[in-house]
């Protein structure tokens, strides 16, 4: 069988993102503009100055639900910001190794006179936390929103959606802020980094004394054993802890309810993962809905899907 010519779709982000928008508002954005199937037989070359300013971690975020959106394989050309995190690592080259390896990775990058197959092009400061609402990555909103009606969607999504409102229980028109959660769920590969820990336990630390709402049950889960080991010598884990988190062993859990961490029933969950399809958090009727970090912490704290600028005072 003939494979066709792959394409590449240049997806650039220039400005700089508002205080309490994170790179998972970023491909949220992304994708409910362009589809969870938008990117079907592309390549997602990820650019613009956003994300030249990006971390690595915040990077691997956007790049890591690439897939979400249909695309083959994200990336983000390698450069300084690349070499420096890999940098002296456990399984990074040394000494005339790693300078031969800088030089492989640099030829890697796209030429500045690179003619892509697609250029799709998004400002950062028209973007606000994000939140999905229904059961593909796709169906999203800011967090000042409301549910979409069906009919005033095109017409390819309507069917979609009229699903993804039956089963999400919710109602068009509604606005997402304020939605009551009954889980909260931070970690997964997208969002379960130490960059990701240490923003929230940051804000929790502020929080002086709050708790995790009564009724929501919320766990933290670190994206491997290495960053749980750094976040515990940190006294990060401590600060969830002390919040009313469950500090968690590192894997994947609830991302795709692995062991004991399953929704049960209906629940709602608040979660940092990379998918809400239905069934994916271990119960069929479960319902999840996608969000940064921060955001999962604060729906954590007050019991509901909420901004999290309010909450933490970010301004």
């Amino acid at each position: 069988m003939a494979i066709g010519k792959p394409k590449v779709r240049r997806i650039n982000v220039d400005g700089k993102l508002a205080p309490g928008v994170y790179a998972k508002d970023v491909i949220l954005h992304i994708i409910r503009h362009l589809g969870v199937n938008g990117g079907i037989g592309y390549a997602y070359e990820y650019g613009g100055s956003t994300f030249d300013n990006f971390t690595q971690e915040e990077r691997m975020t956007v790049c890591n639900m690439a897939i979400e959106g249909g695309a083959r394989v994200g990336y983000v050309n390698p450069d300084e910001t690349t070499f420096e995190y890999l940098r002296g690592r456990p399984y990074a080259p040394k000494g005339a190794d790693w300078d031969a390896a800088v030089a492989r990775w640099k030829a890697t990058a796209s030429d500045a006179d690179a003619v892509y197959d697609d250029i799709v092009n998004f400002k950062a400061e028209e973007i606000l936390p994000t939140v999905t609402w229904g059961i593909t990555p796709a169906q999203a909103v800011f967090i000042d929103e409301a549910i979409p009606d069906p009919k005033n969607l095109p017409e390819k999504d309507r069917a979609t959606a009229i699903e993804a409102i039956e089963h999400m229980k919710v109602t068009s028109g509604t606005p997402v802020d304020g939605l009551k959660i009954d889980v909260a769920f931070l970690g997964s590969c997208t969002n379960g980094r130490l960059s990701d820990l240490q923003e929230v336990a940051k804000h929790l630390k502020l929080q002086k004394g709050r708790k995790v709402a009564p009724h929501v049950k919320a766990i933290v889960v670190p994206g491997s054993q290495g960053v749980a080991a750094i976040a515990e010598k940190m006294g990060i884990a401590e600060i969830f802890r002390e919040a009313g988190f469950e500090w968690r062993g590192a894997g994947c859990s609830m991302c795709l309810g692995m062991n004991p961490d399953k929704l049960v029933g209906d629940q709602l969950c608040a979660s940092s993962s990379n998918r809400n399809f239905k069934g994916r958090q271990g119960s069929p009727t479960g319902r999840t809905m996608l969000m940064s970090p921060l955001m999962v912490a604060a729906a954590a704290l007050t019991g509901t899907v909420t901004d999290a600028r309010k909450v933490f005072g970010i301004q």
